[in-house]
């Protein structure tokens, strides 16, 4: 008899127990984390394939190569994922920790902008994959013709508050034969917070391959006349360049203990 009443009370509990809910899929943290894919002007695609692609770049997380001037050389190196950057000289050296720009110059010899320079060759040496960052309005642009050759092109302007000077703009021309860029102009509007429609112009038409990448060897600047690129009128070339999976140290990119940090004007 024990036995029934048992039996029948485990029934009754059974019953009164909800249903199991349907097991809803779940997704992984890195599914969540992903974003959806940006959409880039259709022109621009083939010209990041042209230079090794997007996919190729975004693996890689430091970038350095050496300039050499007059007097010195210069080394940059940047981490491509943060864009902490730093410039090391043989008497001086300034950086970009990720949120202020610092310069280590102790005995004066520094007469530049490190506000404004700190990034500045990276930004014309990494075309044209720094034309994917974020905060980017992309739009049409008339053929650059140069010596009876059209070049189609893209005109890239910034969101407000983008970067150090998002009033800047830049257009990107490149070779409709292979899609590789071919030329860039650009307005400078730093620390005159003013738009400006004085277009500079750099041809780049000297490449090297390193790590499936299509980077410059070097870019030379041409003489503008009312709006004509006239003949070339200087010459960075970029030496010992190399590009890397592996990120540097947090410490590499962060301000020395004798630095200053430097004020960057925004406009």
């Amino acid at each position: 008899m024990n036995k029934v009443i048992i039996l029948l009370l485990a029934i009754a509990i059974g019953a009164c127990k909800p249903a199991p809910k349907k097991e809803e899929a779940k997704t992984s943290p890195q599914e969540e984390s992903l974003e959806p894919k940006k959409a880039f002007p259709e022109a621009l695609e083939k010209v990041f394939a042209a230079h090794g692609g997007l996919e190729t770049w975004n693996r890689h997380r430091t970038l350095s190569y050496d300039l050499p001037k007059k007097d010195f050389t210069e080394t940059h190196t940047i981490d491509l994922w943060s864009r902490k950057d730093r410039v090391d000289i043989d008497k001086f050296s300034l950086g970009f920790d990720g949120k202020e720009v610092w310069l280590l110059d102790t005995e004066n010899e520094y007469k530049g902008d490190a506000g404004f320079y700190h990034n500045l060759m990276f930004y014309f040496y990494a075309m044209p994959f720094v034309l994917a960052d974020d905060g980017i309005i992309y739009s049409e642009t008339e053929d650059l013709v140069y010596e009876g050759k059209n070049y189609p092109g893209i005109r890239i302007s910034y969101e407000s508050g983008v970067g150090a000077s998002s009033k800047d703009e830049y257009f990107i021309h490149y070779n409709p034969d292979n899609h590789q860029m071919a030329w860039l102009g650009y307005t400078v509007t730093y620390r005159s917070g003013e738009a400006s429609d004085n277009v500079k112009w750099i041809r780049y038409d000297d490449w090297q391959t390193l790590h499936g990448l299509t980077l410059p060897k070097s870019i030379t600047w041409h003489s503008v006349e009312e709006g004509k690129i006239l003949d070339a009128r200087s010459t960075v070339a970029f030496e010992n360049v190399m590009v890397d999976t592996n990120s540097k140290s947090e410490d590499f990119y962060a301000k020395p203990e004798a630095a200053k940090f430097v004020e960057v004007k925004k406009n």
